[in-house]
């Protein structure tokens, strides 16, 4: 299962890609009309073809690889080397008494693998590259043409093109995690509504169910002790009424049907339950419990993964009112731990559960809120669980 922080990640990672993707194919392939336009402004215009050419190729190798969690420490020096080396190597062939303009294009045609080191690494690492980019142009600036009010003025242009582009994405960072973050916490909030509405629709759906039952026993009941058919000083009987009125009470009182084995849905696995729930209501964390449905009784595997889910998030809780809520519909076993307080520290849900069978589906996952709240959302198959 996807959580919702990596489907965020991926969809604003996508973008960036294509971003960068467009900026490595686009600038590059300018500088390489500029060249191939005016050729004679070119000791060695051959060279300076062979150079672009090879910026568009670092880029169908580059640019993929920043999105798989940025580039690597080997990447990033390959891409400073080929920046750093296209500059010069441009700087190099480029004639003094030609347009000055075109000395810039070095830089544009190159900048996008400095945004690349930008998206990858913290100012420790991008803002001495940039520099070291700068001071090579500025170095070959000087021994083409001197120093002089042009060669500054070139050198300027250089600083305002690496400054402008790399502090844009250097912007875009924070931008980017708020998004991410946003994102996540939209899609943990529309998730915790989609299990509520569920538990809603599911308690409706059982309370019609415990009605239809005493409409068809109940009443029937009621009509064979009234006309003497029945006898209400029988053992039998007065089990019957005992039995259709606790369900009418449950029904009334939103609370937990009898009648199943270890006296209501889910007893068995509440019964696992009982100790972790008590020992955090001694400390101050109520439970409410809410069994929709019989999830039957559960593989020993499975009763220990669920007790060890509950018991880690439990334990990260600070003292306030939680609710539990355990939703059975065939073999699909859903259960909901729902808080509202911030938690003290993230309970680590990896390893639990590995010892339940591939085939009952075992998934559980934390799902919390920058405000504080959130729940456990744990599921597996009856039928797999054996």
């Amino acid at each position: 299962m996807v959580s919702p922080q990596k489907a965020a990640w991926d969809t604003v990672e996508a973008g960036l890609t294509s971003l960068l993707r467009a900026l490595a194919v686009v600038l590059p392939s300018l500088a390489l009309l500029q060249v191939l336009a005016d050729a004679h402004d070119y000791r060695q215009p051959v060279v300076a073809v062979l150079v672009w050419l090879a910026v568009l190729g670092a880029g169908t190798w580059l640019v993929p690889r920043s999105r798989a969690g940025g580039l690597t420490t080997g990447e990033t020096a390959a891409a400073i080397a080929i920046a750093v080396a296209a500059v010069a190597a441009i700087g190099a062939v480029h004639r003094p008494d030609s347009d000055p303009g075109h000395v810039n294009l070095a830089v544009l045609g190159t900048v996008w693998l400095l945004a690349l080191v930008v998206m990858s690494h913290s100012a420790r690492v991008w803002i001495p590259v940039a520099l070291l980019v700068f001071a090579v142009e500025g170095a070959l600036l000087f021994y083409g043409q001197g120093l002089n009010r042009l060669s500054l003025s070139q050198l300027g242009a250089a600083g305002y093109i690496i400054a402008a582009v790399l502090i844009a994405f250097a912007a875009l960072r924070p931008t980017l995690d708020t998004h991410v973050t946003m994102a996540v916490r939209q899609a943990a909030l529309a998730n915790r509504a989609a299990a509520e509405r569920a538990a809603a629709a599911a308690i409706k759906q059982e309370r019609r169910g415990r009605l239809a039952v005493l409409e068809e026993e109940a009443l029937p009941l009621l009509r064979g002790i009234a006309d003497g058919t029945l006898d209400p000083a029988d053992a039998g009987v007065r089990e019957q009424c005992a039995r259709h009125a606790a369900v009418l009470r449950d029904v009334l009182t939103d609370g937990s049907p009898p009648g199943a084995p270890g006296g209501a849905p889910g007893g068995e696995l509440l019964a696992t339950l009982q100790p972790t729930l008590r020992a955090a209501g001694a400390r101050g964390l109520p439970v409410t419990v809410q069994p929709i449905g019989d999830p039957g009784s559960p593989a020993p595997p499975i009763a220990r993964a669920v007790r060890a889910a509950i018991e880690a998030v439990l334990g990260a809780l600070p003292p306030h009112q939680t609710r539990l809520t355990v939703l059975a519909a065939g073999d699909d076993i859903e259960l909901y731990l729902i808080f509202s307080a911030p938690l003290r520290a993230t309970p680590d849900l990896t390893g639990v559960g590995n010892d339940v069978p591939a085939a009952a589906c075992w998934h559980a996952a934390l799902n919390v809120t920058e405000t504080g709240g959130g729940f456990l959302e744990v599921s597996w198959r009856k039928d797999g669980a054996a």
